[in-house]
């Protein structure tokens, strides 16, 4: 029996030509969504004045560091962007995985009366909303939350998309038996969420986990209309502010006799690039096994 599985499984000649092809295939996407990632870190190591008169190569024609010294320096300014970021990723996406996995076994629950009427209201905000103006005024007017940092993380903790993925996830994962069956035991609700339906939804947390880490990482939007203060800026809006201000000086000194053709403004859009990613990029290949098999499920059960 071991020499039987021991052996090597011949393949056929149509399964060896598939396998060529597939792996072909996709060593082909592989490398077209790697080379953009290459090219941007190639530019962010190029001097800004030869990417000007020859433009971007997957290779730095003439290396520089210009752009990294740019960005960095003023150390203090940028670690504090970085600490408030982490800050807002990190506890946007524990208020937001608690809100929205809490929400999502509420309306997965059957015995809810108003289960239907609260998947309808969630799937409505999807569709019709508010307005920005609105939106704006909630926070900043009538709540008075303008110059906090409560005002940076609290919106994004939850979507109506995140809530249905995860009714899918539980709905998928837990049979509406094994929750009776502790019911009869004894269980209250909080104790079967707790003890049945949170340890098997590992997949559906990486998943919505990643999505709002993702959505606060790359957020600079809120911090450009509620931040009255640089300590509150989020990396993006930081890097942002930055390169804007590098591109106003320079249109500022087009006609005059001051020159700052120097300012490496090409390749720190280059080098913002590779210091906003670079933390996700490394932070992804922990949960990939648990996000591609979310989705799957959320593909097939949906």
């Amino acid at each position: 029996m071991q020499a039987e599985k021991s052996k090597k499984i011949k393949l056929s000649r149509a399964d060896k030509t598939f396998n060529i092809l597939a792996f072909s295939l996709v060593g082909i996407a592989a490398i077209i969504c790697v080379l953009p990632f290459v090219l941007v870190v190639s530019g962010s190591l190029t001097d800004n004045y030869v990417i000007l008169t020859e433009g971007y190569s997957l290779w730095p024609k003439q290396f520089s560091l210009d752009a990294y010294k740019t960005i960095f320096g003023n150390p203090a300014s940028i670690l504090q962007a970085y600490k408030m970021t982490i800050y807002y990723t990190v506890v946007g996406t524990a208020a937001g995985l608690f809100v929205t996995t809490m929400t999502a076994y509420v309306v997965s629950r059957k015995e809810f009366k108003y289960r239907n009427v609260v998947t309808f209201l969630l799937y409505f905000t999807t569709i019709f909303g508010g307005g920005m103006i609105p939106w704006y005024l909630l926070y900043a007017n009538v709540l008075n939350l303008k110059g906090t940092t409560f005002v940076i993380w609290f919106p994004g903790i939850t979507s109506s998309f995140l809530v249905i993925l995860m009714r899918t996830f539980i709905t998928g994962s837990v049979p509406d038996a094994i929750a009776e069956s502790a019911k009869m035991d004894g269980a209250g609700q909080f104790t079967i969420f707790t003890k049945i339906v949170m340890p098997v939804l590992k997949p559906g947390l990486a998943t919505v986990g990643l999505f709002l880490a993702l959505g606060y990482w790359n957020d600079w939007y809120r911090s450009s209309l509620f931040s009255t203060s640089s300590d509150t800026y989020e990396l993006q809006f930081y890097l942002y502010n930055m390169l804007s201000a590098s591109t106003a000086l320079k249109d500022l000194t087009v006609g005059t006799t001051i020159s700052i053709d120097n300012l490496p403004t090409q390749s720190v859009k280059m080098a913002m690039a590779v210091v906003v990613t670079g933390p996700m990029l490394l932070l992804y290949p922990f949960v990939q096994r648990y996000f591609v098999s979310g989705i799957t499920v959320g593909a097939v059960k949906g």
